[in-house]
């Protein structure tokens, strides 16, 4: 299970000409499934995002998680995140969790987040999503379990 997280001051998921999910100050997680995840994985992934410090502190230093700054969580399904890019001028997807399992992961991980304390939005599984977000810093870092 790989998370992309980006520190945001606002990120914003529309599908169909419509927002479906909107956050101020936080994290946009890309999340990716993949072959051979459990309901484990996802719930120390959330874990671990919870308290990953990329939030500055009065000394300016990354020392806060999300949680310590009140910030929100965007969580939105990114199967591209699993692809095989070693060799060729196309991606496999052939690692990917199947779209079923995926999707059941996906909300383990939500509910996980949740469980952490954060207001957590989300994409739409499996929509052709516009996701508009501004990346501040810009920080990301991939996490993975």
């Amino acid at each position: 299970m790989i998370g992309l997280i980006q520190r945001v001051s606002q990120a914003q998921v529309t599908v169909a000409g419509e927002d479906i999910a909107t956050i101020g100050q936080g994290l946009l997680v890309l999340l990716g499934v993949e072959q051979g995840d459990t309901d484990e994985k996802a719930k120390r992934l959330a874990a671990r995002i919870a308290g990953y410090r990329v939030f500055a502190d009065a000394d300016d230093k990354m020392n806060l998680d999300v949680r310590d700054i009140a910030g929100e969580v965007l969580v939105v399904s990114q199967f591209t995140l699993a692809a095989d890019t070693k060799k060729g001028r196309r991606p496999s997807f052939s690692s990917a969790a199947s779209p079923s399992e995926a999707e059941r992961l996906y909300q383990v991980f939500c509910q996980a987040m949740a469980q952490e304390g954060l207001q957590v939005r989300t994409g739409q599984f499996a929509a052709d999503m516009q996701v508009a977000l501004v990346n501040d810093g810009p920080v990301t870092f991939q996490l993975s379990v």
